[in-house]
């Protein structure tokens, strides 16, 4: 780790006290409305570029979805060191999501519950502000990559989830260098049923289908890192069988294994579980489905050092993605990761 990578470490530490005095959401939305008030910049960090599903990525760490669901600080995460930005999840319908307290910090465990719900504004209004802002597919005008992640509304049936699905990847296509679908996230009652081989098919079909209609956009898809080895076996095949550019893997899980002591009131709060406790598990994930699919493979899921994302790349992942790691580190996690052999 570099002097300027243990000043800003130091830095952030000595503050994040503080910050963890206020409610979590509460922070959360506040940081994202102050980093949306920064000017955008062409200046990422130039690191270890790579080319994946045709869009060239400045450098592999990129911001996992569910930190800027609604695109507000969209210009500012090229100016932190990241050379990607997950924006989301968006869905078709705004909604407000489930009822607050709902997003919960374990500082013994280096951990947060949420249980968000998918609160957003909606995938058109995602997109007008982004369009507000001179982006379009393609032009970098954030500086880096944009990738919005899609999720079904609420109160959609399952059963009609496609046509849902369809409507966000329509709003969303003309600014959006990818698009991930968000068929993993424990917190909207059905979603992860959508991850069966015979349901993510028919999803994935009509996805990549329409996809490619509107001029060839990039679809990744997310699963959860709770599948059962048979189910995912079958979802593994039909992905890779599938018009796929790519996977996430993984999303938080319902687990409470790994939780420190002092936070064992998380193990009563609904919701999933990221961070330190979901690194092993993320990591072996990864590994089996990197050997098993050949796609790009995003991986995500308990990066808190820099020696965590070089696990996650050599185990297969080509990008990796970060949320909690970055809430409990800072602007000093994406500094070490590029410092760190690979990346």
């Amino acid at each position: 780790m570099s002097a300027t990578t243990r000043l800003l470490r130091g830095g952030y530490r000595a503050v994040r006290g503080g910050l963890f005095r206020i409610d979590p959401e509460v922070i959360h939305e506040r940081m994202i409305q102050a980093l949306g008030v920064l000017p955008a910049t062409r200046a990422a960090t130039e690191h270890d570029p790579v080319t994946i599903a045709g869009i060239r990525f400045p450098n592999r760490v990129g911001l996992a979805a569910g930190l800027d669901k609604d695109g507000i600080a969209a210009r500012a995460w090229a100016r932190l060191g990241f050379g990607f930005a997950e924006l989301g999840t968006v869905t078709a319908r705004a909604q407000p999501g489930n009822p607050r307290p709902r997003l919960f910090r374990g500082p013994a465990s280096g951990a947060i519950v949420n249980r968000m719900g998918f609160n957003n504004e909606g995938a058109a209004a995602l997109a007008e502000r982004l369009r507000g802002h001179g982006v379009a597919r393609g032009n970098m005008a954030a500086g880096i990559p944009l990738g919005v992640s899609i999720g079904k509304t609420k109160v959609v049936p399952t059963e009609e989830a496609t046509d849902d699905y369809l409507r966000s990847l329509e709003q969303v296509a003309p600014v959006a260098d990818y698009v991930a679908v968000n068929v993993s996230s424990p917190n909207t009652p059905g979603l992860r049923s959508l991850q069966a081989a015979k349901e993510i098919e028919a999803l994935l079909g009509a996805l990549t289908a329409r996809a490619a209609e509107l001029g060839a956009i990039p679809v990744f898809v997310k699963l959860a890192p709770d599948l059962e080895p048979a189910t995912l076996e079958d979802t593994l095949a039909v992905i890779a069988a599938s018009d796929v550019a790519g996977v996430i893997a993984t999303n938080t899980t319902l687990s409470r294994d790994g939780l420190d002591h002092d936070d064992g009131h998380l193990a009563y709060e609904a919701g999933g579980l990221s961070g330190a406790p979901l690194t092993a598990r993320a990591l072996a994930f990864v590994e089996r489905l990197a050997a098993r699919v050949p796609l790009p493979v995003m991986g995500v899921g308990g990066i808190m050092t820099p020696r965590d994302a070089g696990r996650m790349f050599d185990a297969g992942a080509e990008l990796v993605q970060i949320y909690t790691g970055f809430i409990y580190e800072g602007p000093a996690l994406i500094r070490g990761i590029h410092e760190w052999g690979r990346a």
